[in-house]
């Protein structure tokens, strides 16, 4: 923890090395730039946020079971870390241009300088600035919905979810307006969606019920997904526990129920048997799938033989964009074969890195080959084969886990060639539990993490509206 706080000195920027370009601070990023060898390569780093979030606890922050804080590490707390240094830029990357391999930037913060646009040359790019959710052009959905991807999603939603619940606590308020208030939908059935819910339904039963007795047993909480079921990736039988614990927990499943029309009071909706009907609600989280931002559709442009994948840049089996030498991306910009998930992410940030490595090792070679004598030739030359002999990417999937509420989870993992353990409950809970606190990124993050817990076991959540 001293080490921590406590950086040693860095090494200046190397004017006779390549230098590469990171945009984003997410989980491929963060990723990348935790693993790569700065002796190798100058680094930069742009993103419009100057954190890297980790985002599968977030729902936790929507309902004060975690501080937003406990979830965020600085990027200059693992830029300051290298060997060389690296510069972090809080800006917003709005152009790519491959032909003169340099990108612009914009100072997105309320602050500006006398200079707010900018641009940057690299000899590499790495894309990793991550996905929108996507609204699939359903009318309403930006205006009124709640998305839950970014810090402050989860500041909104708790702020409006607090609203909700005070407004129906005003005198003389109709039974049919406090029951549209106290009615939370969330829509779509993924982990982020069922999480939400379960989170939810947690402060509802923990807290709610003591502070708000009076509007307690009138909360509601729907969730509705297009899909068969929810949870699509996990098992059958992980599916059905997720299930009969909601309906346990009263939490109602709208399942083959598609979103037409969200309004400011009311969602309208299709049901499984072709009826339109209307759902009214007091807060809407949409947690649903993923689009490609306006940066990657304009870089797709550029390169109109290689990319036509609407959904995002397609890619080699090195993870170098179709079309392009110097280019790299990853993460949930990329349009793969793998889910859209935080571990293919940091999967691919970390093989990168080795890819880097391999590079620099094999472009070092080649120069050294030139002056070497006959002798050392050949052994340079059969290292140089090694160093170009660079394995494609392979994702290695270590399980899926969901937190379900009342101190249960549900856990699909790996388990002997080609099998599969699948377990739900109050044990699963305490594997989610140590399993998020080990991929945290740092000490820090863990200590805060497990010491919100804490907090929120003794003393409960936080009801105060922010």
């Amino acid at each position: 923890m001293y080490v921590q706080r406590h950086p040693s000195a860095q090494a200046d920027v190397d004017p006779e090395k390549k230098t590469i370009v990171v945009l984003g601070s997410g989980w491929a990023s963060t990723s990348f730039l935790k693993d790569i060898d700065t002796d190798h390569y100058n680094v930069v780093v742009v993103s419009p946020r100057n954190y890297f979030l980790f985002t599968p606890l977030l729902p936790s922050c929507t309902v004060g079971t975690i501080d937003i804080r406990s979830l965020v590490e600085p990027t200059r707390f693992i830029a300051r870390h290298k060997s060389r240094t690296v510069k972090v830029v809080e800006a917003e990357c709005t152009h790519i241009d491959p032909e003169t391999k340099s990108i612009t930037i914009t100072d997105n913060s309320d602050v500006k300088g006398q200079n707010a646009v900018s641009t940057l040359s690299y000899d590499y790019l790495i894309i990793g600035v991550g996905a929108m959710s996507a609204t699939f052009g359903i009318k309403g959905v930006e205006e009124y919905g709640c998305f839950l991807k970014e810090v402050w999603d989860a500041q909104k939603i708790r702020t409006k979810l607090m609203d909700c619940i005070e407004t129906a606590a005003f005198p003389n308020q109709s039974s049919e307006e406090v029951d549209r208030l106290l009615h939370m939908v969330v829509v779509g059935g993924g982990p982020t969606g069922i999480e939400y819910a379960a989170e939810l339904h947690d402060f509802l039963v923990d807290d709610l019920a003591s502070w708000y007795p009076e509007l307690a047993g009138k909360v509601k909480i729907t969730l509705v997904e297009a899909l068969p079921n929810v949870l699509p990736a996990f098992s059958k039988h992980l599916i059905e526990y997720t299930e009969s614990t909601f309906k346990e927990q009263n939490i109602a499943i709208h399942t083959k129920t598609m979103v037409k029309e969200v309004r400011e009071k009311e969602i309208e909706v299709k049901r499984p048997d072709g009826s339109i009907d209307t759902i009214p609600y007091g807060l809407l989280v949409w947690a649903t799938g993923n689009t490609a931002r306006p940066l990657i559709k304009d870089l797709m442009q550029k390169f109109p033989e290689t990319q036509q994948v609407r959904r995002g840049l397609a890619v080699d089996d090195w993870l170098r964009l179709d079309g392009s030498e110097d280019i790299y991306a990853l993460g949930d910009a990329t349009a793969t074969r793998y889910a859209p998930t935080a571990q293919v992410a940091a999967q691919q940030g970390k093989y990168l890195a080795r890819l880097f490595k391999q590079l620099a090792v094999r472009d070092e070679l080649e120069s050294e080959l030139a002056d070497a004598t006959e002798e050392e030739k050949v052994r340079k030359d059969r290292k140089l084969r090694k160093a170009k002999d660079i394995k494609p990417f392979h994702y290695s999937h270590q399980g899926s886990l969901c937190y379900v509420g009342s101190d249960k989870a549900v856990a699909d993992l790996p388990f002997g060639p080609g099998g599969n353990l699948a377990t739900g409950g109050v044990a699963t809970f305490a594997f989610w539990r140590s399993a998020y606190i080990s991929n945290l990124f740092s000490t820090r993050n863990r200590a805060l993490v497990i010491t919100d817990w804490l907090k929120k076991t003794a003393l409960g959540r936080d009801i105060s509206r922010e």
